[in-house]
Protein backbone atom coordinates (compact mmCIF):
# COMPACT_ATOMS: atom_id res chain seq x y z
CA UNK A 1 0.00 0.00 0.00
CA UNK A 2 1.54 3.49 -1.10
CA UNK A 3 0.68 5.65 1.48
CA UNK A 4 0.15 8.28 -1.16
CA UNK A 5 -2.37 6.62 -2.67
CA UNK A 6 -4.83 6.20 0.36
CA UNK A 7 -7.83 8.66 0.22
CA UNK A 8 -8.41 11.31 2.80
CA UNK A 9 -10.91 13.13 3.79
CA UNK A 10 -11.15 16.40 5.75
CA UNK A 11 -12.20 16.89 9.46
CA UNK A 12 -13.91 19.87 10.12
CA UNK A 13 -10.59 21.30 12.17
CA UNK A 14 -9.76 21.21 8.44
CA UNK A 15 -7.41 18.25 9.51
CA UNK A 16 -6.48 15.35 6.52
CA UNK A 17 -7.50 12.11 8.15
CA UNK A 18 -6.46 9.03 5.85
CA UNK A 19 -9.52 7.07 5.32
CA UNK A 20 -7.48 3.70 5.82
CA UNK A 21 -6.02 3.02 9.54
CA UNK A 22 -4.51 0.50 11.60
CA UNK A 23 -6.20 -0.40 14.34
CA UNK A 24 -4.15 -0.95 17.99
CA UNK A 25 -6.52 -2.57 20.48
CA UNK A 26 -6.23 -6.63 21.11
CA UNK A 27 -6.75 -8.86 23.89
CA UNK A 28 -4.81 -9.84 24.76
CA UNK A 29 -2.40 -7.00 23.82
CA UNK A 30 1.40 -8.78 22.65
CA UNK A 31 4.26 -7.48 24.58
CA UNK A 32 6.47 -3.96 23.19
CA UNK A 33 9.11 -6.37 21.57
CA UNK A 34 6.31 -7.86 18.99
CA UNK A 35 4.24 -4.49 19.06
CA UNK A 36 6.74 -2.04 18.25
CA UNK A 37 8.49 -3.95 15.01
CA UNK A 38 4.66 -4.70 13.76
CA UNK A 39 3.80 -1.12 14.14
CA UNK A 40 7.03 -0.44 12.23
CA UNK A 41 6.01 -2.85 9.56
CA UNK A 42 2.95 -1.24 8.98
CA UNK A 43 4.45 2.11 8.49
CA UNK A 44 6.66 1.05 6.01
CA UNK A 45 3.68 -0.88 4.22
CA UNK A 46 1.95 2.74 3.97
CA UNK A 47 0.06 2.96 7.01
CA UNK A 48 -0.39 6.48 7.87
CA UNK A 49 -3.41 6.47 10.24
CA UNK A 50 -3.51 4.75 13.29
CA UNK A 51 -5.89 4.15 16.42
CA UNK A 52 -5.00 3.65 20.21
CA UNK A 53 -6.44 4.37 23.20
CA UNK A 54 -5.43 4.31 26.98
CA UNK A 55 -7.56 1.62 27.19
CA UNK A 56 -5.78 -0.30 24.64
CA UNK A 57 -2.20 0.27 26.35
CA UNK A 58 -0.52 0.00 22.81
CA UNK A 59 0.50 4.13 23.10
CA UNK A 60 3.93 3.52 24.37
CA UNK A 61 4.61 1.12 21.67
CA UNK A 62 2.84 2.89 19.24
CA UNK A 63 5.38 6.19 20.08
CA UNK A 64 8.41 4.25 20.02
CA UNK A 65 7.78 2.74 16.45
CA UNK A 66 6.68 6.50 15.56
CA UNK A 67 10.13 7.53 17.21
CA UNK A 68 12.19 4.40 14.93
CA UNK A 69 10.36 5.24 12.27
CA UNK A 70 11.10 9.41 12.30
CA UNK A 71 14.69 8.15 13.07
CA UNK A 72 15.33 5.64 10.33
CA UNK A 73 13.89 7.98 7.79
CA UNK A 74 10.56 6.03 7.02
CA UNK A 75 8.83 9.31 8.27
CA UNK A 76 10.20 12.14 7.02
CA UNK A 77 8.74 14.13 10.12
CA UNK A 78 5.68 13.59 12.84
CA UNK A 79 3.26 14.95 10.78
CA UNK A 80 3.69 12.28 8.17
CA UNK A 81 1.61 10.01 10.51
CA UNK A 82 -2.02 10.54 11.74
CA UNK A 83 -2.99 9.10 15.78
CA UNK A 84 -6.21 8.88 16.87
CA UNK A 85 -6.21 8.38 20.85
CA UNK A 86 -9.21 7.97 23.24
CA UNK A 87 -10.27 9.04 26.38
CA UNK A 88 -11.42 6.23 28.76
CA UNK A 89 -13.97 6.38 31.04
CA UNK A 90 -12.83 6.50 33.84
CA UNK A 91 -11.57 10.10 33.02
CA UNK A 92 -14.45 10.98 31.14
CA UNK A 93 -15.53 13.86 33.78
CA UNK A 94 -14.56 17.57 33.61
CA UNK A 95 -10.65 18.27 35.24
CA UNK A 96 -9.79 14.31 34.11
CA UNK A 97 -10.12 15.09 30.44
CA UNK A 98 -6.61 17.31 29.84
CA UNK A 99 -4.55 15.38 32.37
CA UNK A 100 -5.71 12.02 30.74
CA UNK A 101 -4.45 13.27 27.06
CA UNK A 102 -1.23 14.52 29.02
CA UNK A 103 -0.56 10.72 30.27
CA UNK A 104 -1.20 9.58 26.66
CA UNK A 105 0.71 12.14 24.92
CA UNK A 106 3.49 11.09 27.46
CA UNK A 107 3.19 7.43 26.43
CA UNK A 108 2.80 8.58 23.24
CA UNK A 109 6.25 10.55 22.94
CA UNK A 110 4.45 13.22 21.18
CA UNK A 111 3.36 17.20 21.22
CA UNK A 112 0.22 16.35 20.01
CA UNK A 113 -2.83 13.70 18.80
CA UNK A 114 -4.41 14.39 15.42
CA UNK A 115 -7.84 13.39 16.78
CA UNK A 116 -8.64 12.74 20.56
CA UNK A 117 -12.11 11.08 21.18
CA UNK A 118 -14.56 10.35 23.92
CA UNK A 119 -14.35 6.28 24.25
CA UNK A 120 -17.57 5.70 25.08
CA UNK A 121 -20.64 8.00 26.46
CA UNK A 122 -20.50 6.67 30.20
CA UNK A 123 -17.99 7.50 33.22
CA UNK A 124 -16.80 4.54 35.08
CA UNK A 125 -15.44 4.55 38.63
CA UNK A 126 -11.17 4.54 38.69
CA UNK A 127 -10.37 1.17 38.36
CA UNK A 128 -13.08 -0.40 36.67
CA UNK A 129 -12.10 -2.31 33.39
CA UNK A 130 -14.51 -3.42 30.28
CA UNK A 131 -15.06 -7.11 30.68
CA UNK A 132 -15.35 -6.79 34.31
CA UNK A 133 -18.47 -7.52 36.14
CA UNK A 134 -20.17 -3.82 37.03
CA UNK A 135 -21.24 -3.40 40.52
CA UNK A 136 -23.46 -0.85 42.18
CA UNK A 137 -21.19 2.47 42.43
CA UNK A 138 -19.50 1.50 39.19
CA UNK A 139 -21.16 3.47 36.81
CA UNK A 140 -20.74 7.29 37.95
CA UNK A 141 -23.31 10.28 36.61
CA UNK A 142 -21.68 11.41 33.31
CA UNK A 143 -21.26 14.84 32.64
CA UNK A 144 -21.09 15.34 28.99
CA UNK A 145 -21.12 19.18 28.80
CA UNK A 146 -18.56 19.66 31.19
CA UNK A 147 -16.50 16.92 29.44
CA UNK A 148 -16.86 18.36 26.07
CA UNK A 149 -15.76 21.52 27.12
CA UNK A 150 -12.24 19.80 28.34
CA UNK A 151 -12.51 17.73 25.08
CA UNK A 152 -12.68 21.65 23.23
CA UNK A 153 -9.87 23.14 25.55
CA UNK A 154 -7.75 20.38 24.40
CA UNK A 155 -8.38 21.63 20.73
CA UNK A 156 -7.98 24.60 21.71
CA UNK A 157 -4.77 24.20 23.47
CA UNK A 158 -3.81 22.01 20.58
CA UNK A 159 -3.07 18.95 22.14
CA UNK A 160 -5.73 17.50 19.78
CA UNK A 161 -5.79 18.97 16.67
CA UNK A 162 -9.48 17.17 16.15
CA UNK A 163 -11.70 16.05 18.58
CA UNK A 164 -14.57 13.56 18.51
CA UNK A 165 -16.65 11.14 20.02
CA UNK A 166 -16.87 7.09 19.73
CA UNK A 167 -19.41 4.58 20.50
CA UNK A 168 -22.20 7.74 20.83
CA UNK A 169 -25.83 7.26 20.09
CA UNK A 170 -28.08 9.69 18.53
CA UNK A 171 -29.32 10.40 21.84
CA UNK A 172 -26.34 11.46 23.39
CA UNK A 173 -24.65 12.88 20.38
CA UNK A 174 -28.14 14.95 20.62
CA UNK A 175 -27.17 16.23 23.95
CA UNK A 176 -23.40 17.16 23.13
CA UNK A 177 -24.28 18.78 20.11
CA UNK A 178 -26.86 21.48 22.48
CA UNK A 179 -23.70 23.26 24.10
CA UNK A 180 -20.79 22.79 21.87
CA UNK A 181 -18.69 24.95 20.54
CA UNK A 182 -16.91 22.73 18.30
CA UNK A 183 -19.11 19.84 16.68
CA UNK A 184 -17.65 16.72 16.97
CA UNK A 185 -15.11 15.52 13.81
CA UNK A 186 -16.08 12.03 13.65
CA UNK A 187 -18.73 9.74 16.12
CA UNK A 188 -16.32 6.46 15.53
CA UNK A 189 -17.88 2.91 15.64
Amino acid sequence: MDSNEVPEVVLNSGKKMPMIGLGTGTVPLPPSHELIPAFIAAIEAGYRHFDTAAYYGSEGPLGEAIAHAIEKGILKSRSDIFVTSKLWCTHAHPGLVLPALKKSLERLGLEYVDLYLIHFPVRLREGVTTGTKLREGDILPFDIKGTWEDMELCSKLGLAKSIGVSNFGMNKLSQLLQNATITPAVNQF
